[in-house]
C-alpha cells in the first residue's frame, strides 16, 4: 500500500485504476461456465499500489457469472480462500483486489494442461506433482479458513458430509430444473429417484478429518508454469468452488474430471496415499479403498443431471445432425458411468434414442421460448437472473455480460432454480483464438497462451 495514502483513498483510487484497465481495449477475455476474465497487464500505476512489481505484470480482471452449483458453495468470495491458500501454496495466484462484485487475480505465465494434454497420459511426474498438492492442501490449519455454515457436518462426519453433497444435488440441482428438463431425463431412463437410490446404497464411512478441498481439479484448472533452470512445475487455479470436508472427496472428483486412463487412475490414487503419509498425514488415507468408491460412484451419478442439461443447452437454435449426435455422446457417456452405481437393469438408453429424445425436447424447448416472446417488441428471456438473485449491482452484471447476454439460458424458469451461465450458439462460430482460451467442460479456461509481453506475478514459484 501506498504509505502516504489513507485505507479508503486507497482502496478507492485501486478500483479507479482496475476500472480502467479492466475496460482498457486489447488483452484476452475468456468467458467459462463460472466467471468471465478479462486478461491483461495491470499498468505501473496500479501494479505500484497492489505491490505486484512491474506493470507489466498480468492479471485477471474477474467477474463471477451466475451458474449451476453442483455442489454447496460455503464461501462466496474465492478472494477469502486465496488468502488463506496463497499464503502456504506459493505457487496459487493471489487475489490482489476484491471489490465484491469482481476482483483482481495475479495471472501466471504458462498454459491450462488442457491445451498441452486435452486427453490421455499425463505421465509419472505430473501426476506427483498432483499428488503433493493435495498432501500440501490438507496443511491448510481449517482454523485460519472463513467458518462453513453453521448446520455443516461436523470435522470427521465423512458419511454426514457426503449425504450433504447427496441432499445438495437433489433439491438444488434435480428438483428445481424438473419443470424444463424432467421429461428429457424421462426419455434417456435416468430415474427420478437417482439420489435416493444412491444414499440407500453407499455404506457408512470411515471418519476422517476434515480439510480445504479444491473440488474442481481438471486440466483446464491446472497450469503447467513457463519452465525455469529447475524445470516444469504445476499450480492449480480457479478455487471458487472450494469446500471444507472429506479429502477423499476432492481425490474422486479429481479422478473423474481428469478422465484417467484405468493405469493412471490407480497410479493417482496410491500416490494421493503416499504423499499424504510423506507430509504427515496417514488419517486422511484411513478406508480409502472402500469410501474412494461410494465417492466415485456419488460424482458419476450426480454428474448425470449437469451432463444432460448442458448437453441440450449446448444445441444451437438450429442443430444440425452433428449437433445432436455430439449432445447424445455426451449424455450417453454420463448415463453409462452412472448405470453400475445406481444398480440400474437392462442398458441405458443407444446414442439413436438419446438424439430423439434431444430433438423432442429441443423443439418443445424453443416452442415454448416463442410462446414468452414479448408481444410488444418480440424480445425474449434472455438468461438474466431475477432482480435481486445476483450479487452484482446492474453496472457490473451489465459489464460482464456484453456480447453474452442475448444467448445466455437459464436451467429452470421456475424461481430459485440453480442456473447455468451458457452462451448458446445462434450461429456457426469458429473457436476462438484469442490466447488459445476456450471453455471447459467444467470450469473455466482463464489460463491459455500467455499474451505477448506477459510476465509472471511476485507469488508465482518456479518449484
Amino acid at each position: 500500500m501506498a504509505p502516504h495514502l489513507p485505507p479508503g483513498a486507497h482502496r478507492t483510487l485501486v478500483r479507479a485504476l482496475a476500472e480502467v484497465q479492466r475496460r482498457r481495449p486489447g488483452g484476452v477475455t475468456v468467458t467459462g461456465h463460472h466467471n468471465r476474465n478479462h486478461i491483461a497487464p495491470l499498468g505501473r500505476p496500479l501494479a505500484y499500489l497492489l505491490g505486484a512489481g512491474s506493470g507489466q505484470v498480468w492479471a485477471k480482471f474477474r467477474v463471477p457469472l451466475e451458474t449451476v452449483e453442483v455442489v454447496p458453495r460455503h464461501w462466496r468470495s474465492e478472494a477469502d480462500v486465496l488468502r488463506v491458500v496463497s499464503e502456504r501454496l506459493s505457487e496459487v495466484p493471489r487475489c490482489l483486489a476484491d471489490f465484491g462484485t469482481w476482483s483482481v487475480h495475479l495471472y501466471l505465465a504458462g498454459s491450462a494442461l488442457a491445451d498441452t494434454t486435452p486427453k490421455g497420459p499425463i505421465g509419472r511426474p505430473r501426476l506427483e506433482a498432483l499428488a503433493n498438492f493435495f498432501a500440501r492442501l490438507a496443511h491448510v490449519p481449517g482454523h485460519a479458513l472463513p467458518a462453513p455454515p453453521d448446520d455443516w457436518p461436523s470435522d470427521g462426519d465423512s458419511t454426514g458430509f457426503l449425504r450433504r453433497l447427496a441432499r445438495f444435488t437433489e433439491q438444488r440441482v434435480h428438483l428445481p430444473n424438473r419443470p424444463r428438463f424432467g421429461r428429457l431425463f424421462d426419455e434417456v431412463g435416468f430415474p427420478r429417484d437417482a439420489v435416493d437410490r444412491f444414499l440407500r446404497s453407499v455404506p457408512d464411512l470411515t471418519s476422517r478429518p476434515f480439510g480445504l478441498l479444491h473440488t474442481d481439479v481438471h486440466r483446464a484448472n491446472v497450469v503447467v508454469l513457463t519452465p525455469t533452470e529447475r524445470g516444469e512445475s504445476l499450480a492449480v487455479i480457479d478455487w471458487e468452488l472450494a469446500l471444507y470436508g472429506d479429502p477423499v472427496h476432492d481425490l474422486a472428483t479429481h479422478l473423474v474430471r481428469m478422465d484417467y486412463d484405468e493405469s493412471e487412475r490407480d497410479l493417482m490414487t496410491g500416490l494421493w496415499a503416499e504423499a499424504m503419509r510423506r507430509e504427515g498425514r496417514p488419517e486422511m488415507t484411513s478406508g480409502l479403498d472402500r469410501d474412494l468408491r461410494s465417492y466415485l460412484d456419488f460424482e458419476h451419478v450426480q454428474s448425470v443431471f449437469p451432463d444432460v442439461m448442458r448437453a441440450a443447452l449446448a444445441l444451437p437454435a438450429r442443430p444440425r445432425e452433428t449437433d445432436f449426435d455430439t449432445a447424445a455422446e455426451g449424455v450417453c457417456r454420463a448415463l453409462r458411468r452412472a448405470w453400475r452405481p445406481l444398480a440400474l437393469e437392462g442398458e441405458p438408453v443407444d446414442e439413436p434414442a438419446a438424439v430423439r429424445a434431444l430433438r423432442r425436447w429441443h423443439a418443445e424447448d424453443r416452442s415454448e421460448e416463442d410462446v414468452a416472446r414479448d408481444p410488444e417488441d418480440g424480445s425474449k428471456d434472455d438468461g438474466r437472473p431475477p432482480a435481486g438473485a445476483a450479487d452484482a449491482s446492474d453496472d457490473e452484471t451489465a459489464d460482464a455480460s456484453v456480447g453474452e447476454s442475448a444467448n445466455r439460458r437459464r436451467f429452470s424458469r421456475g424461481g430459485g432454480a440453480a442456473r447455468l451461465s451458457f452462451r448458446r450458439t445462434t450461429e456457426r462460430e469458429a473457436p476462438s483464438a484469442a490466447g488459445g482460451a476456450s471453455e471447459d467442460a467444467y470450469g473455466d479456461r482463464g489460463q491459455g497462451a500467455v499474451p505477448a509481453g506477459a510476465r509472471r506475478g511476485s507469488n508465482c514459484s518456479s518449484s
